[in-house]
């Protein structure tokens, strides 16, 4: 039976079990749809990362959650180049990427800051009852209706939509009790991959804010540490002009703190949305790879 190399990577930490887990096969070439599935399902983290060769750009890059494909990810681009700067794959400097929404630069560093320039910025301020939004991450409505007046709920995308909802204080967020089906019902709704919540109340004084992420509709119920919607929410705050004049040059968000899993990511909002932070390496193994058109088998690692 085939076996491929694969690896989990956690990523926006120094550290092994901090951060956001990815999947990284560095060498997909060949692999069917299904069996990609299935190996990020069997891998049973937020995202896979599976790589293989590009005309376009260095290398080629797919995603996929334990139940589906999705077109952009922060984590598992970061914590996929660190991976391959520590193997010697890559020296530091610059290199593309071709995912769904187009060739993307990555930077590597020789520190293992990977930097990931992300999609030019989509907005839209959408139409939501506060009650329905707060009934559904499981908090008081007026958490949001206190910052509603000068944030409102909107949908930004830098790749992939996210609904962004700003909360008051950290308690509330840190007090969330998310109904996972009304939070993909409203995701269906609006074309968004999740509810991406945050609050300027953050834990460390160093950090923005403070962020939860939730995605059931990709298969997701919480995303520890989320590269993507964290680039989204850099945008959605330069948009609002949520600072007093312009926004740092560079931001600090945190996330994962309450699953367990704290990470920090770097935030810069310039001519280009671009997304920074380190990875470590947990798990690196093989394995055995179904046939191409027998879905059902089990992977064995």
């Amino acid at each position: 039976m085939e076996t491929r190399r694969a690896l989990l990577v956690d990523a926006f930490t120094d550290e092994p079990f901090a951060g956001n887990a990815a999947g990284v096969v560095p060498d997909a070439e060949d692999l069917s749809d299904a069996q990609m599935q299935a190996v990020a399902n069997e891998l049973a983290v937020s995202e896979t990362a599976f790589f293989s060769e590009s005309d376009d750009a260095d290398r080629r890059i797919r995603y996929f959650t334990p139940t589906t494909e999705v077109d952009l990810c922060g984590h598992a681009t970061i914590a996929s180049h660190a991976h391959l700067l520590d193997e010697g794959v890559v020296d530091p400097g610059t290199h593309t990427l071709e995912t769904n929404v187009g060739v993307l630069d990555i930077e590597v560093r020789e520190d293992g800051t990977v930097w990931m320039t992300q999609d030019d910025p989509e907005i839209r301020e959408v139409d939501l009852d506060y009650e329905r939004v707060a009934g559904a991450l499981g908090i008081d409505h007026a958490a949001l209706r206190d910052v509603g007046a000068d944030l409102p709920l909107a949908v930004s995308s830098t790749g992939l939509p996210f609904l962004v909802v700003p909360v008051n204080f950290l308690e509330h967020v840190s007090g969330m009790d998310p109904d996972l089906g009304e939070i993909e019902a409203i995701s269906e709704e609006l074309d968004a991959a999740g509810i991406y919540a945050f609050t300027f109340d953050a834990l460390e004084a160093d950090s923005a804010l403070h962020a939860r992420m939730f995605a059931p509709a990709a298969g997701v119920p919480e995303d520890p540490v989320t590269g993507t919607a964290s680039g989204a929410c850099g945008a959605y705050l330069r948009e609002f002009r949520a600072f007093d004049g312009e926004l740092p040059e560079e931001m600090r968000f945190e996330q994962g703190h309450f699953v367990d899993r704290p990470g920090y990511v770097r935030v810069r909002v310039g001519d280009e949305v671009r997304v920074g932070g380190r990875a470590a390496t947990a798990f690196d193994g093989e394995l055995r790879v179904p046939q191409r058109d027998d879905g059902d088998d089990i992977i064995e690692v």
